[in-house]
């Protein structure tokens, strides 16, 4: 017996030593950014079982004993690729490396319960000009511990970080964990949120250099409609991604996931959430009735313009007419004059027929460019 039971031991110590060994080596292969600020884009805000509240910038396997020793905690996580590493930062903090798999490929959103993790996939977006880049932020829930994973183009998180000890300060310790985790929840994703409804401002500015242009019936024609399709395919981008936050809300917004709290104040909150999502999508929409209206009126531009044009053809036409009557009909008269017929005929007489013939001519052809409605009406 005691050898067996020496053997287990021997047999248990080999397979944490390789545990180690793993763990090690993928620690050494996650690529984390550190950028030269004051404030890392990796750390970990934890309450202690003991009232305190701390937070460590760093890597992740200096977070590892606090989180051990946490009421609960929040782990933030910047990578370099988001397919590639985010697996492995799950399985370092102790969740299944598959929960992420499937999640990551998704377009804007999803997400994956097995019942004891949870793993929410959300947009985050950033507009510049009305260019849209809609980036991933990768949630995961287990037990008392919430960790957030994203690229490196999200630094929303990190600015929320500078207040995040406070917050956690504010929980009340008498919750339950999944009751603490949700509220951090809350917290994280109303912070995604407003950040992306930053963008909805950034297009309304946008919008309105475009209004401008609209006052000015010429000149910046094609870039005119190059910036109104620009902002409509930025407004589309941003629908998607605010569709694509509520699906994800609305999976949370009832409790259903294990992991999520049930209580109903708690619930309120996410319901809130909701709503300032279905009024933004709605604030949207109108900007794209907007926008289509602004199309029409462009359109209608772009039609007085063309008819302008084609009026001033049509003018230039008929006087070009009348000019080359003036000039056709005494060339004709004088053609007829040389030969011997003017000879018995004075040159007196010759230059009042021909004057004559050529006002007759020409004001025959303007009345009758007139009859048939060749001439253009006046421009009002």
């Amino acid at each position: 017996m005691r050898s067996v039971k020496g053997r287990d031991r021997a047999d248990s110590k080999n397979r944490d030593k390789m545990k180690h060994e793993q763990e090690a080596e993928i620690k050494t292969e996650i690529p984390l950014k550190h950028p030269n600020n004051s404030i890392s884009p990796t750390f970990c805000v934890a309450m202690l079982k003991n009232g305190s509240t701390v937070k460590i910038e760093g890597r992740i396997e200096e977070f590892l004993q606090t989180i051990k020793e946490s009421d609960f905690s929040w782990v933030n996580v910047q990578v370099d690729n988001l397919e590639e590493d985010s697996g492995k930062v799950a399985y370092l903090l102790g969740f299944t490396p598959s929960i992420i798999s499937e999640l990551v490929k998704q377009r804007f959103s999803g997400y994956e319960d097995l019942t004891t993790e949870l793993s929410l996939l959300l947009p985050a977006v950033r507009v510049k000009a009305l260019d849209v880049e809609v980036n991933k932020l990768i949630i995961l829930i287990k037990n008392n511990i919430i960790v957030t994973i994203h690229g490196e183009h999200i630094t929303r998180l990190v600015k929320f970080a500078r207040y995040a000890v406070t917050f956690f300060k504010k929980v009340p310790k008498n919750l339950d964990d999944i009751d603490k985790i949700s509220l951090v929840l809350v917290r994280i994703l109303d912070e995604n949120n407003e950040r992306n409804f930053d963008g909805i401002r950034s297009i309304q500015e946008q919008g309105e250099e475009i209004s401008k242009y609209l006052i000015e019936t010429t000149g910046f024609r094609q870039q005119l409609g190059s910036d109104i399709y620009k902002m409509k395919h930025a407004l589309i981008s941003y629908l998607e991604a605010l569709w694509a936050s509520l699906d994800v809300i609305h999976y949370l917004r009832y409790g259903d996931a294990e992991l999520v709290t049930d209580d109903p104040i708690i619930l309120q909150k996410i319901g809130m959430l909701s709503t300032d999502l279905t009024r933004q999508i709605s604030i949207s929409e109108q900007m794209s009735s907007v926008l289509a209206s602004g199309l029409e009126v462009l359109q209608s531009i772009y039609n007085n313009q063309l008819t302008q044009l084609n009026n001033r053809l049509s003018l230039l036409a008929v006087w070009m007419a009348v000019v080359g009557t003036a000039f056709i009909v005494p060339n004709t008269i004088a053609t007829v004059f040389g030969t011997p017929v003017g000879e018995h005929v004075g040159w007196h007489t010759q230059l009042v027929i021909m004057l004559g013939t050529t006002l007759i001519s020409v004001i025959f052809v303007y009345w009758f460019a007139k009859k048939r409605s060749l001439m253009p009406p006046k421009a009002d």
